[in-house]
C-alpha cells in the first residue's frame, strides 16, 4: 500500500509525473485534481478519476526526477549498455565521468560494486544528490577526481564505462585496471571521436562494436493510434569492446 513519503507516477492521460506523497499536497491537471491524501493508503495500479497510480521505475525516476546540469545518458542508451556490460552481482564496475549519475544509478541496479570518477565539483555533488534523493546507490563509491590521477590497483575491475569527450588519454590506464577480457563501453557523441578513439584501441582491445539506438514511440489513443508527433534522434555512438590479454 501507498504511504506517506512514497515516491509515486501518476499518470493522466499520455502525461506522467513523478510526486512525493505528502498528505497536504495535490496535483492539478485542467479541472481535475488528485489529493495525496486519496493515494495513501491505496494499492499500486489504483484509478482515481482520470489519474492512475503507481510506484516509478528507474526508468521513470531518472527521466522525471533526476536534476541535471548535463544531456544525461538516455534510458534507450543506459539499459542497452548495462545488457552489453553483462552486468550481475558479481561483477565491480568501473565508471567516469559520473554526470548526473543517470547511468550510475543503472549500473548501481545491477552490478555489485560502481566506482564512479568525477573530475568536476558540480557534476560530482549533483550525481551524488540525485541517487541520495531517491535513495539509490548503496553500493557505488564516488570519487571526486580524474581517473587519471586516481590509485586504482591493476586488474581490478570486471567492466567500465566511459562517457568523456576524449577518452583516448585513459586507455592505457583503463586497460591496465581492468581484468583479462573485461567488457568496455564508451558513448561518443561525434563521429570522429569515433574514429580517434577506433585508432587507439587497436593493440589493446578486441571486439570492437559500434552502434547507435533510435527509439520511436507512438501515441496510445485507440482512435488515433499514430506515431508521437516528435522523436529523440541521434544522441550518442555506442562503442563496445574487450581487454585483450597480449
Amino acid at each position: 500500500m501507498f504511504k506517506e513519503g512514497d515516491w509515486v507516477l501518476i499518470r493522466y492521460e499520455e502525461r506522467r509525473y513523478l510526486r512525493k506523497l505528502q498528505p497536504k499536497s495535490s496535483i492539478n491537471v485542467g479541472a481535475d485534481v488528485l489529493r495525496f491524501s486519496q493515494i495513501v493508503g491505496k494499492p499500486p495500479g489504483t484509478r482515481i478519476g482520470k489519474f492512475e497510480v503507481f510506484y516509478p521505475t528507474l526508468e521513470e525516476i531518472i527521466v522525471l526526477g533526476f536534476e541535471r546540469k548535463t544531456q544525461i545518458v538516455y534510458p534507450k542508451d543506459a539499459f542497452f549498455i548495462a545488457f552489453k556490460l553483462g552486468l550481475d552481482r558479481s561483477k565491480r564496475v568501473l565508471e567516469f565521468g559520473t554526470g548526473s549519475g543517470a547511468l550510475c544509478a543503472v549500473l548501481s541496479s545491477l552490478a555489485g560494486e560502481v566506482y564512479t570518477y568525477e573530475i568536476e565539483e558540480r557534476f560530482y555533488k549533483l550525481a551524488t544528490k540525485n541517487l541520495k534523493k531517491f535513495g539509490l546507490g548503496d553500493n557505488v563509491k564516488f570519487h571526486r577526481e580524474d581517473f587519471l590521477q586516481a590509485d586504482v590497483s591493476r586488474e581490478f575491475f570486471d567492466s567500465a564505462f566511459v562517457d568523456l569527450k576524449d577518452p583516448v588519454p585513459y586507455i592505457d590506464k583503463l586497460h591496465a585496471s581492468l581484468r583479462d577480457g573485461a567488457t568496455v563501453g564508451f558513448l561518443l557523441p561525434t563521429a570522429n571521436q569515433v574514429v580517434d578513439l577506433l585508432r587507439s584501441l587497436r593493440d589493446k582491445f578486441g571486439g570492437v562494436e559500434v552502434l547507435e539506438i533510435l527509439v520511436r514511440n507512438y501515441k496510445t489513443i485507440a482512435e488515433r493510434f499514430r506515431p508521437q508527433d516528435t522523436m529523440v534522434g541521434h544522441t550518442a555512438y555506442l562503442l563496445f569492446c574487450r581487454k585483450l590479454t597480449a
